[in-house]
């Protein structure tokens, strides 16, 4: 069975020969992987299954600095949004910059130098690189962007809830020409023949949402449902990844009920697995479980295998195995090694 073959069956809630799995890597978690093996790449190297195609960058930034005013030294423009980081003290951590914090007015917004996604340098390269992984075998997926997250950064964290209710008009705006960016993307994602097409949005803390489920519903559930039609309306049955950390129980039927097929991370340590698995299993394939905050990085590799295993055991064969976030660099390299070692030894679903 090849790589593209294995995860299509996986998400499709059939079984495939063994489990799939995926690992992304932080810079100082990336480099002691450089260190360790000799090798540039962790997907070639362990074997993962998916590759991921996306957009060029533009070929150059419009000038952000009415909006970036006195930026420390060290800072960057980290997004064609105009986002701006400072460089923080605690490894990849840094602190955000929001370009339109200031701004209070609908005019102010049409005024902002906003991304075009739509020159065709940007994306007439897709359908090649798509048909270039299949090729060799990999199943392809690609990102067509946040919403709520590109939002707040823009505006600000705490600003964006208390635009939610005193001044809906302005975040809308905002959430909107997002929304068209995305379904450009999704769209063009599509045509170009991905695998699945990725969407997600942090909405989740450890033990609710960041905000009221009514909040989500109004806000943020009928874009992606937007998004995911724009997909859809060129491929009907394209598979549906959606993104977010924490505990998301009270929108995770919403999910489904937009067209989600495939839902990351699934964090144990947020969720109930047992009644996720329950209520969810016929609908939704799985993609993550595997604790970041707890067994990564302070377990014993006997933990990381078991931990595996029974992942494996709950939600296979719909389920692709992957850490529920990027490996950070307190996770011991022996615990990077149990974790693909259990995959080999647990993951075998058929002869």
């Amino acid at each position: 069975m090849t790589p593209r073959e294995r995860v299509l069956r996986a998400i499709h809630r059939q079984v495939p020969d063994r489990v799939p799995k995926e690992m992304g890597f932080t810079p100082a978690a990336y480099d002691r992987f450089v260190k360790e093996t000799g090798h540039t790449n962790p997907a070639e190297y362990f074997g993962m299954e998916i590759r991921t195609v996306g957009f060029r960058p533009p070929r150059e930034l419009p000038d952000f600095t009415p909006y970036l005013k006195k930026l420390p030294p060290g800072s960057c423009i980290s997004s064609e949004y105009g986002t701006a980081h400072i460089p923080g003290t605690f490894y990849h951590f840094t602190r955000y910059v929001f370009p339109l914090e200031s701004a209070t007015t609908i005019r102010e917004l049409e005024e902002y130098p906003w991304p075009d996604f739509t020159p065709s340098y940007r994306h007439e390269h897709l359908e090649a690189e798509v048909q270039a992984w299949h090729e060799k075998g990999y199943f392809v997926t690609g990102f067509a962007g946040h919403i709520f997250e590109t939002a707040w950064q823009l505006i600000g964290f705490e600003r964006i809830f208390r635009d939610f209710i005193e001044n809906p008009k302005f975040v809308e705006w905002v959430l909107e020409k997002i929304t068209q960016d995305n379904c450009f993307k999704a769209r063009r994602l599509a045509e170009a023949g991905v695998d699945m097409v990725q969407f997600g949005d942090d909405v989740g803390m450890q033990d609710r949402l960041m905000m009221h489920p009514e909040v989500w519903r109004r806000f943020l559930k009928p874009r992606l449902a937007r998004e995911i039609a724009a997909a859809r309306e060129v491929r009907p049955n394209i598979p549906v990844w959606y993104h977010s950390d924490g505990n998301i129980a009270d929108i995770i039927e919403d999910l489904i009920e937009v067209g989600v097929t495939v839902l990351n991370p699934v964090q144990p340590e947020c969720l109930d697995m047992d009644w996720v698995k329950r209520e969810f299993g016929d609908r939704l394939a799985f993609w993550g479980t595997i604790g970041t905050q707890t067994v990564m990085p302070f377990g014993k590799p006997e933990d990381v295998k078991r931990a595996v295993k029974e992942m494996i055991d709950r939600f296979a064969p719909g389920l692709v195995l992957a850490p529920t976030h990027v490996i950070e660099p307190d996770v011991p390299w022996e615990n990077i090694l149990a974790f693909f070692e259990a995959v080999e030894e647990y993951g075998r679903l058929s002869p």
